[in-house]
């Protein structure tokens, strides 16, 4: 029997430095917390961490000289595989690095790329991933091939006085277009998908936020859904739209979308791009914000930025603060505000998300109307409408031919047929439908 051998993970040093000219009016609290846990999602062992603080980076290595050689002391002696860096380097800046500590040296985009490759399962997911990884390759071939800049002629090969760095550039952007093709067709198909749901008059609810905030365990909750949910960053990365499984919210479809972090790379949002803009066709977000976390006031500001760059902030919003139970916030029908639209729950829990539902439905619907009306004996085409909307839940015709129609509609709807001669609203109480 052949032993397969089990892949053991790579050794790394992970380097954070607070730098003084790159800080921004607002940061996170638990910035290199936050960057463990990248770390960690990828797969490395780290050996050493070490941070540092100075006014600005050097053009030529990022890093100064004394922060370099306490890096190269902490490689040779633990014997590390890489170096990650929680920052973005040029490419240069990566080579001159490597240079100095003899092992391969990771910034902030390649950690994010290389977690993403490893997460994306769906065939838009990898295509996704391959573009921004490619893009982000562009632009370091030269690091990778330097030994082959030198011009290399061949029989069927390359072009005459074509390098190999150039060939390689000239594939990439070969692939890059094809994948770029391939996207823009499977977004035209979504569209399709979009016109249909319009026409079936479903309202699309899509759940964004940071990272880890719970979005997957609610929108299981939510849809009665197995989708793969963990206490880790960037557990989900495709996209999914599921029905809603309450009878009162009928009509609404949920979506599940890949979770946002601070200083998200270009290449993945542009990456990425397609699948976001289906959010600009969402009738409500859900804001999901893990509460428990110390810095959900800067990641609540980061999604908000985000959303606001992706153009779809003016989207009706709920504040949904989850894992109020790591915060031992029991009282969470008193806390939440239907009115301004915040709500605490906890998904893990199941706690909470009457009140959750009750604001969806006060956003989207203005309510739900549930109960009996009736219909004159002409209306039929009123009832047939009822019934393709799918909200008559039961039926009852008298001895005259009125048609007495328990249903489950939203106020919104209900609006434009109470005007109509012969649509009425039933009281409890009448005598025919006890």
């Amino acid at each position: 029997m052949i032993e397969v051998p089990v892949s053991t993970p790579q050794k790394a040093i992970i380097v954070q430095i607070e730098v003084t000219s790159l800080q921004k009016d607002q940061s996170a609290i638990n910035a290199f917390a936050e960057f463990k846990d990248l770390s960690r999602s990828s797969g490395v062992e780290i050996l050493g961490e070490i941070s540092g603080k100075q006014d600005a980076p050097l053009a030529s290595h990022f890093l100064k000289k004394g922060k370099i050689e306490e890096i190269k002391r902490s490689v040779e002696e633990t014997c590390a595989e890489i170096v990650i860096i929680n920052h973005t380097l040029s490419p240069s800046q990566e080579r001159n690095l490597e240079n100095e500590f003899n092992v391969r040296v990771v910034d902030r985009t390649g950690l994010i790329l290389d977690i993403f490759a490893s997460r994306a399962s769906s065939h838009i997911g990898k295509l996704q991933v391959e573009l921004a990884q490619l893009t982000h390759l562009s632009t370091r071939l030269i690091r990778a091939w330097t030994h082959l800049e030198r011009q290399k002629g061949g029989i069927g090969l390359r072009g005459p006085g074509e390098t190999q760095l150039e060939t390689d550039k000239r594939l990439i952007n070969n692939r890059i277009k094809t994948i770029k093709a391939r996207l823009d067709k499977s977004h035209k198909q979504k569209k399709i998908n979009q016109y249909s749901r319009m026409k079936s008059r479903n309202k699309l609810v899509a759940l964004v936020g940071y990272t880890n905030a719970g979005k997957t365990t609610l929108f299981n909750r939510l849809t009665d859904n197995k989708q793969y949910a963990a206490d880790k960053l960037f557990a989900t990365l495709d996209s999914v739209t599921r029905k809603n499984i309450d009878p009162e919210l009928s009509s609404i479809l949920f979506s599940d979308t890949v979770g946002f972090i601070s200083d998200l790379p270009t290449h993945l949002i542009e990456s990425f791009k397609g699948t976001l803009d289906e959010l600009k066709s969402a009738d409500l977000l859900l804001h999901v914000v893990d509460i428990s976390d110390p810095d959900y006031r800067f990641k609540v500001s980061q999604v908000d930025i985000l959303l606001d760059e992706l153009g779809i902030s003016k989207i009706p919003q709920i504040r949904i603060n989850n894992k109020s139970d790591i915060k031992n916030y029991d009282d969470y029908e008193s806390r939440s505000d239907i009115e301004s639209r915040q709500v605490w729950i906890s998904a893990e829990k199941n706690k909470g998300l009457d009140q959750l539902r009750e604001s969806i439905s006060n956003t989207l619907f203005e309510g739900i109307y549930r109960g009996w009306i009736s219909l004159d004996a002409k209306l039929g085409n009123i009832r047939s409408k009822l019934y393709s909307m799918g909200c008559i839940l039961e039926e009852k015709i008298s001895d005259i031919g009125t048609m007495y129609i328990f249903i489950n509609m939203g106020n919104d709807e209900l609006k434009r047929f109470t005007d109509m001669e012969g649509f009425n609203l039933i009281d409890e109480d009448d005598p025919f439908i006890q």
